[in-house]
């Protein structure tokens, strides 16, 4: 008789997503309601089924095994096509239609994860994205033209709003700029901006005027992709996090210029506006952010 495949359980699978993605399995045992030993011994499950070790300590953490790795990306796909299934069968997939804003930064690397999983789950969902800058975000907020906006921390957050993760700001160059007479003091810093207003923008003033640094600006630009040409063509530096560097650029290391500090990433929600749709969009945005960046 042939032998029938080995079935993974799918609660294991998601007590394992959860613990790496948390970085701990008493704090996925928490999130699942479950008890720290339930959750270890579904671990211990799984690596039978296996036939490999899953994970490893790593000081304080966890790290992936090779195996571990690659069950990894098949239980987040297992997982998400379970969901899927369990809510078309209860009739449970959502309709209507959601507005969905990103600052640039997040564009290339959440969008396609936010929106290909969200799309696939509710088919009947008509959902809209745009890509601009913090202040239209706001704005479209607050016209009611974007019901979600996933943006940089706004100096006054605004009520709805909820604060997901701090990124640290890095002064990034290219490699081949020479820096010696900036940063003697013999030339003014060259600094590629966006055309104000821009939070980064005002970061990287108020750092370098706080250390009595000599600035000009010598690109300003609309767009990100502007400012990455810009720096990689060498006419100076620019204040990001690393979200989207160009793996030509590098961040300048700590101390060579007075810290920019960190800034916060937002989802903003326009008034009064509240549903399952939304409610669903708003946990995958949260739950990409966390992961992802």
């Amino acid at each position: 008789m042939e032998k029938l495949p080995v079935a993974l359980d799918t609660d294991a699978l998601r007590s394992f997503v959860t613990g790496i993605e948390l970085g701990s399995f008493a704090l996925a045992a928490r999130r699942l309601c479950r008890s720290t030993s339930a959750v270890s011994a579904q671990l211990r499950k799984l690596e039978q089924q296996c036939g490999t070790t899953l994970v490893t300590k790593q000081g304080r953490g966890l790290a992936l095994t090779p195996g571990g790795e690659l069950l990894l990306s098949y239980a987040r796909r297992l997982l998400a096509l379970n969901d899927e299934a369990l809510l078309a069968v209860k009739g449970e997939l959502l309709q209507g239609e959601i507005s969905l804003g990103m600052q640039e930064d997040f564009g290339e690397t959440l969008m396609p994860e936010i929106l290909g999983q969200f799309s696939r789950q509710h088919p009947g969902l008509r959902l809209t994205a745009h890509v601009a800058r913090n202040k239209a975000l706001a704005e479209g907020i607050a016209r009611g033209e974007l019901d979600l906006a996933l943006a940089w921390q706004p100096e006054t957050l605004p009520a709805g709003a909820c604060l997901l993760k701090q990124l640290e700001l890095q002064w990034i160059s290219h490699p081949m700029l020479d820096l010696s007479a900036y940063l003697n003091g013999s030339a003014p810093l060259p600094l590629v901006v966006f055309d104000a207003p821009c939070l980064m923008r005002s970061r990287a003033i108020a750092a370098l005027d706080r250390a009595n640094i000599a600035w000009r600006i010598a690109f300003t630009s609309r767009s990100l992709s502007g400012i990455w040409a810009a720096v990689s063509a060498g006419l100076g530096v620019t204040v990001r996090t690393r979200l989207g560097m160009p793996a030509s650029l590098m961040p300048l290391p700590a101390l060579t210029l007075p810290s920019p500090g960190s800034l916060g990433v937002a989802l903003l929600k326009a008034d009064n506006r509240a549903s399952p749709p939304l409610t669903q969009l708003s946990d995958v945005v949260k739950k990409a952010v966390q992961n992802s960046i």
